[in-house]
C-alpha cells in the first residue's frame, strides 16, 4: 500500500502548485466550480462525462449519504455534491490527496457536503450501513484483494443502495503497455477481467444490476484530448501536476493498450438486496 501512495505523489506541494495553475489561467479562486477543476481532479478515462453517467446510476438524492472508496483529489465527489446536494465522504490511501482534496471543496465552496479521510479503501472504520450509495472510480487496479474493496462497500451500504464501480480491466489483447496513469509497471499493477468481476462483485453479496463497457467511447477520449493538446497545448491545470514528465509516456500508451484490446473500461451497477 505504501508503494501505490508513492506513486500518486506528486513531486511538489500539489494544493501550491493547483493554485498557482488557476491563477495564471486567470481562474478566480474564490469563484471556481467543479467543472473549472475537472482537468485534474477528474483523474479516470471519459473524466466529467464518466462522472454524470455515475450520477445517473447511483439514483441519490440530496438527502442521501455517499461513500466514495478511493476518492483521490475529490473530483467525483464534488460533482456529485453540486449536482445532486448528497453529502459525501470519500476514503483515500494518499493523505496529500486529501490534503488537496479538502482544500479544492473549499475552494469550489462545497466543503459543508464534501469531507475526505485518510484510510484504506478495504477497511474504511466506517460504521455499518451507514451509506444510501457507494462508488468507487478507477481503483480497483491498485487492490489485489478486490473482495475486501467489494465487501466493504456491502457493509457500508444500507439494503437496497446503489454500488457502482467505475474501473480500467484487462482485455483480451494481452500484457498492458508499463506506464499508465495508475502504475510505473506491473508490481502495482491488478488488473481484474470482466468475468472476474462478475464473479468478485456477486462473491460479495451484491446484485449487478447491469454493465456496460466503454472501451470504444475511452479510445476515443484519449485521441481526442491528444489531439486538443497537439493543437492547442495542455490545460492550466492537468494530471501531470501529480504524475510528472512521465505522464506524456502513458497517455501514449493507455492509447496504444485501449486500440490494441489490452485493457478495457466498464462500469458494472450494483445493488446491496433488500
Amino acid at each position: 500500500m505504501d508503494q501505490v501512495s508513492r506513486f500518486y505523489s506528486g513531486p511538489g506541494k500539489l494544493v501550491a502548485a493547483i493554485g498557482s495553475a488557476l491563477e495564471a489561467a486567470g481562474l478566480d479562486r474564490t469563484a471556481l466550480r467543479p467543472a473549472d477543476l475537472a482537468p485534474v481532479d477528474e483523474f479516470h478515462i471519459r473524466g466529467r462525462a464518466a462522472t454524470l453517467e455515475i450520477i445517473e446510476a447511483l439514483d441519490i438524492t440530496a438527502d442521501s449519504q455517499v461513500v466514495d472508496l478511493g476518492s483521490g483529489l475529490g473530483g467525483p465527489a464534488r460533482t456529485l455534491a453540486e449536482l445532486t446536494g448528497c453529502s459525501i465522504t470519500g476514503i483515500d490511501l494518499t493523505p496529500e490527496f486529501c490534503e488537496v482534496a479538502t482544500a479544492l471543496s473549499a475552494w469550489t465552496g462545497l466543503a459543508d457536503r464534501t469531507r475526505f479521510r485518510v484510510g484504506d479503501a478495504t477497511d474504511t472504520g466506517l460504521p455499518d450501513a451507514a451509506a444510501d450509495a457507494a462508488l468507487t472510480v478507477h481503483v480497483g487496479m491498485n487492490i489485489a484483494d478486490k473482495h475486501a474493496l467489494y465487501a466493504e462497500a456491502f457493509r457500508l451500504l444500507r439494503p437496497g443502495g446503489r454500488f457502482v464501480v467505475y474501473d480500467v480491466l484487462q482485455g483480451e489483447g494481452g500484457d498492458v503497455h508499463y506506464p499508465v496513469p495508475w502504475a510505473a509497471d506491473a508490481s502495482t499493477s491488478f488488473l481484474a477481467t470482466p468475468q472476474d468481476m462478475r464473479t468478485l462483485l456477486a462473491a460479495a453479496g451484491l446484485d449487478v444490476v447491469s454493465e456496460v463497457d466503454s472501451s470504444a467511447e475511452s479510445l476515443a477520449w484519449f485521441q481526442e484530448m491528444r489531439d486538443r493538446i497537439h493543437r492547442d497545448g495542455p490545460p492550466p491545470v492537468t494530471f501531470a501536476a501529480f504524475l510528472g514528465d512521465a505522464f506524456a509516456q502513458m497517455a501514449t500508451n493507455q492509447v496504444a493498450n485501449l486500440a490494441e484490446g489490452r485493457i478495457r473500461t466498464a462500469m458494472f451497477v450494483c445493488a446491496r438486496p433488500h
